[in-house]
């Protein structure tokens, strides 16, 4: 299109750009396109490697009501600062650095999530982050720490995008 909205010479408005190409995960021809994923409780996205859960203001707010704690004693005890704002804090374990809200005692054999219906944006979305999604490759490293990925539930690829497109990273 030209800055006019007109069509040009040389572009066709019926033509597909290149952002209009399918994502690999629902390709033309493919009989089941999108992705599988079922949460295992195995708590491997929830541990590792020092990191961070990004956490906006309106999720420590939920989270402080549902602790019944001010925004501000919930932030002390339970976030810090990094170079893109705030993170939830973790916990160094024997299977690493644990998000502070995971629980290993409670269910014998899993690691569920002590706030989980409240839990942030970034934990909401995954395994179907930006990052994770964008090549057959970073969906396959990842699901190479994911035992829940590959598995369960087919999840078409409309709603791959609407999550990917929510997810902060």
């Amino acid at each position: 299109m030209t800055d006019a909205g007109t069509t040009s010479k040389t572009e066709r408005a019926d033509e597909p750009t290149a952002d209009a190409r399918p994502d690999w995960f629902d390709q033309p021809g493919d009989p089941a396109p999108g992705l599988r994923f079922s949460c295992t409780q195995c708590g491997a996205c929830c541990t590792g490697p020092e990191g961070y859960v990004m956490l906006s203001d309106e999720e420590a707010s939920r989270l402080a009501d549902r602790l019944g704690m001010s925004p501000d004693a919930f932030a002390a005890k339970y976030t810090r600062d990094f170079g893109a704002g705030r993170s939830l804090t973790e916990v160094e374990t024997e299977h690493g650095f644990d998000c502070v809200f995971l629980d290993r005692t409670t269910i014998p054999g899993r690691a569920i999530c002590g706030v989980y219906e409240d839990r942030p944006t970034q934990c909401r979305t995954w395994p179907l982050w930006k990052r994770t999604v964008r090549s057959p490759r970073t969906w396959a490293r990842a699901s190479e720490s994911c035992p829940g990925m590959n598995k369960g539930e087919l999840i078409p690829p409309e709603r791959i995008r609407i999550v990917r497109d929510s997810s902060p990273i």
